[in-house]
């Protein structure tokens, strides 16, 4: 089937970003950023009740469940703004939940935990593994029925949110295939999360020892709506990290020009050098080609069309450009630039780990020429 190569942006899209981008402005201030950085939890409890006030954890939800029934491009207007001022809120995190419970859980799971999302309730996932790769059906993790409850065992790696998270969906592997089980924070045992130290520090990143861990039989999803599930978060991560990055090169580029129009040197603005003007052109650049990508790919999803080539594109160009931007942005500020103190740091280090979420540039490029230039 041809695939449209038209990019929509509807009304809808346009209204969410409106308010998220003035929403984040008044908000996450680079310095609420720091101050996030240096609390305990890292998470803001009266910015996310904000959050969930706006409707934002409703967008892509049915209405049935309490949802406005509108698609991932319409997450993808409210988390380019976010990426763009580092908020490190657990926003993503539950949108990869409600992603995976909507293609493969029953209705009796979405019935249940849905609207509790939509009015507040943080989720995250939990489908890597030390000894891990980029497969999610490559899971060593595991479940094991016993009577109506299903025992857990193996560990995760980089939860995000994991502490501050009400629902967990977690890979296991159940009878020989991936499936899905969806743990509750409190039904835990203690001791279970062990913080993580990851290159973004406005994240929280959590290992999950699953030992001793037990979810009712009802709660796993197996066979065929597992694998529906892992496509459907690993597309919605590919989509909102490719929209972070869009977003966190804008901010990275917005701050590079403020630092070029207030630095001296041989008694001219910097910013008026031409090797300057020229990397900062590049920037520009690679952010119009990477929010081109990222809105193409959202348009295909809205669609209901087969968006993988444009996700792996997306997240290549948006993934890559980041980190381009944001080693400049370190460049341009010299000396203090390889401070903690400059806040391009900050944009560094969240580029870094964007570029590797959910599978690096090469990763992709590899699956790309499978898809593009198929043999035999």
């Amino acid at each position: 089937m041809a695939l449209s190569t038209k990019i929509t942006f509807s009304d809808e899209q346009a209204m969410l970003q409106d308010v998220a981008v003035n929403f984040c402005r008044e908000k996450v201030s680079i310095g609420e950023v720091r101050r996030q950085i240096a609390s305990d939890s890292g998470f803001d409890r009266e910015l996310w009740k904000e959050i969930s006030e706006l409707g934002w954890l409703a967008v892509a939800v049915p209405e049935e469940f309490g949802g406005s029934a509108l698609s991932l491009a319409e997450v993808v207007s409210i988390v380019e703004p976010m990426g763009r001022h580092l908020a490190g809120t657990p926003f993503v995190s539950t949108q990869l939940l409600i992603q995976g419970l909507l293609a493969g859980g029953s209705d009796e799971l979405k019935g249940e935990l849905l609207p509790k999302i939509c009015e507040g309730a943080v989720g995250t996932i939990a489908l890597f593994e030390r000894d891990g790769d980029w497969d999610l059906e490559h899971i060593e993790a595991g479940a094991v029925i016993r009577g109506d409850k299903a025992r857990l065992g193996g560990t995760k790696t980089l939860v995000c949110d994991a502490t501050v998270a009400e629902y967990i969906l977690v890979s296991v592997q159940f009878d020989g295939a991936p499936a899905l089980a969806i743990v509750r924070k409190a039904d835990l045992p203690g001791e279970c999360v062990k913080r993580e130290t990851v290159i973004d520090e406005t994240r929280r990143s959590f290992a999950l020892d699953l030992s001793g861990a037990t979810v009712p039989r009802s709660a796993l999803i197996t066979g065929e709506k597992a694998r529906a599930a892992l496509k459907a978060i690993r597309d919605a991560a590919l989509l909102l990290a490719s929209a972070e990055a869009a977003g966190g090169i804008a901010g990275t580029l917005e701050l590079i020009v403020g630092y070029l129009n207030q630095r001296t040197a041989f008694g001219k603005k910097i910013g008026s050098f031409q090797s300057l003007k020229h990397t900062c052109s590049d920037i520009l650049i690679g952010l119009e080609r990477a929010r081109s990508h990222v809105y193409h790919a959202a348009s295909l999803i809205a669609a209901g069309e087969n968006a993988e080539v444009a996700l792996r594109m997306a997240k290549v160009e948006a993934g890559d450009s980041f980190v381009f931007a944001g080693d400049r942005s370190i460049q341009f500020h010299g000396g203090f630039g390889f401070t903690f103190d400059c806040d391009g740091q900050l944009f560094l280090r969240r580029a870094l780990w964007l570029q590797y979420a959910f599978g690096d540039a090469a990763h992709h490029r590899r699956k790309l020429a499978e898809l593009l230039l198929p043999i035999g």
